[in-house]
């Protein structure tokens, strides 16, 4: 079965994204965006494709040797995580960014909430990841809640649910 994009890889995309950029934060457009398009969905040539165009964005055309697209590329032919990103160096950053670790709250929120395998288009996932690189916002925050609805049916946000996720990811950032 070949790997997924989940939790896992998108921190090892991230980390080496940090690498290049020397930023604490994914890029706006970079390789982590680029694959939080893909959360659930098995790692394939437009994965890569996707990501190697995020790469270029950050590194102004180039795609670098050992970067994100390399790492994920190492995923696919092993089938898990590379060697030389440490999974336990994944610290919830509490940012208040719309970050890989807020997305992935929110998608774990949606799953649970839907029952589905991969979030739902036009989801609250697909609506965080139209925020990718922001500050959560009100704005933000609507749009995720404007896809839970649609996922839900209700006419409010569930309590635990995907708003609820991002609300917490955002609350976290202004106690720390």
């Amino acid at each position: 079965m070949a790997p997924k994009v989940e939790s896992d890889t998108l921190h090892a995309v991230t980390e080496k994204e940090k690498e290049l950029t020397g930023q604490s934060d994914p890029v706006k457009g970079g390789p982590t965006a680029q694959a939080q398009k893909h959360v659930g969905e098995n790692i394939n040539s437009e994965t890569l494709h996707d990501i190697t165009e995020g790469e270029k964005k950050v590194t102004g055309g180039e795609r670098v040797k050992g970067g994100p697209t390399s790492t994920m590329q190492s995923t696919l032919a092993k089938g898990a995580i590379p060697s030389d990103v440490d999974p336990s160096s994944a610290q919830p950053s509490a940012s208040g960014v719309m970050d890989s670790e807020t997305i992935s709250s929110v998608t774990a929120a949606e799953k649970e909430m839907t029952g589905e395998a991969r979030p739902v288009k036009g989801g609250p996932t697909a609506q965080a990841q139209k925020h990718v690189g922001e500050t959560i916002t009100s704005e933000a925050l609507h749009d995720i809640t404007e896809g839970e609805k649609k996922v839900s049916g209700q006419a409010q946000p569930a309590a635990g649910g995907p708003t609820a996720a991002a609300q917490s990811e955002l609350g976290k950032s202004r106690n720390s």
